[in-house]
């Protein structure tokens, strides 16, 4: 997965202003304790943190 493609789904669930908030603040356990922009920048496929987001955040399975 792109990353401009992980970003809209980002934007696409949560809004185009929380989004980012959400990738900065909110720290996730299944991520080792690290929010979105920790783990992606840490290494991580953006396709892994998306289904990290999804299972986490109850994303319904549509936008998947």
């Amino acid at each position: 997965m792109r990353l401009t493609v992980f970003w809209q789904r980002m934007a696409d669930h949560f809004g185009t202003g929380y989004a980012d908030t959400f990738a900065r603040d909110h720290v996730m356990t299944e991520l080792g304790g690290r929010t979105v922009h920790e783990a992606l920048d840490a290494g991580w496929e953006a396709k892994d943190v998306w289904r990290v987001v999804c299972a986490a955040m109850n994303v319904p399975l549509e936008n998947r």
